[in-house]
């Protein structure tokens, strides 16, 4: 229960940030273009692809960009060099950091990833270090005061693995990922619109950060890795204090 604001406040501070990159566009189009090779270009038998499409809409992306990507990567052409990769490693104060990757020159994006963490007081760990802390699920958050019952009854029956309302009243559907345009799509019939969906990677436990500077160090070392241009996602178990995040907006 307690994951929730967690995830919450991490996700609608690194949208925020997400707005002003202009790299953005970038990364989408690449997810949409390997998602659709990999698992042809139908979103309703490519959930990885359907979770794309969902993120490049919520960025306003417009569709014709959307189709063109998917279209791309359909035709198996210019996204077959594309390698996908993930690196782990601790940050600042020892929490744990996924970095997914996708890339044409791995020698170049491990030099970079690398060069990031020793930048900002981290280090690259070896496979395997961090990634059993992690796990990857479909989310669809929405506000207090949702009609909690409304919300579980069209979720659970769909095929979601949880609900979980936090303390503040928001609520998080959990699903397996291959379920998630499924649920997504059953909770909007219900008129139930998230205020925010995604699959990625949630971490199991998190690692409380309540000092001010740690917490400096960690989101510009987060940055550092986003901005960086073969890195699609970054995933953290850090969770910030509430009013760590106030002085830090």
């Amino acid at each position: 229960m307690a994951g929730h604001s967690k995830w919450a406040n991490i996700k609608h501070r690194k949208a925020a940030q997400d707005a002003k990159k202009g790299k953005i566009f970038t990364k989408l189009i690449r997810e949409l273009t390997v998602a659709a090779r990999q698992g042809g270009g139908e979103p309703a038998d490519n959930p990885r692809l359907r979770a794309a499409i969902d993120k490049a809409l919520a960025n306003n992306m417009t569709k014709d960009t959307i189709q063109r990507a998917i279209d791309r990567g359909a035709g198996n052409n210019d996204a077959d060099d594309m390698e996908e990769l993930t690196y782990e490693g601790y940050g600042p104060d020892g929490v744990a950091i996924l970095v997914e990757c996708m890339t044409d020159n791995r020698n170049r994006t491990v030099s970079d990833v690398r060069h990031a963490f020793n930048k900002h007081g981290g280090n690259l760990g070896t496979s395997g270090s961090v990634a059993f802390l992690f796990s990857k699920q479909g989310r669809m958050s929405f506000p207090p005061e949702s009609p909690e019952e409304d919300i579980m009854e069209a979720a659970l029956e769909a095929g979601a693995e949880d609900v979980l309302t936090s303390d503040d009243g928001a609520i998080d559907v959990i699903t397996d990922p291959k379920e998630f345009g499924v649920v997504k799509d059953a909770l909007v019939a219900a008129e139930l619109e998230p205020q925010g969906s995604e699959v990625g990677m949630f971490p199991e436990t998190y690692s409380p950060i309540t000092d001010v500077d740690t917490a400096r160090k960690i989101i510009k070392l987060v940055d550092m890795l986003e901005d960086l241009d073969d890195v699609q996602n970054v995933y953290s178990n850090a969770d910030f204090d509430e009013r760590i995040l106030a002085e830090l907006d």
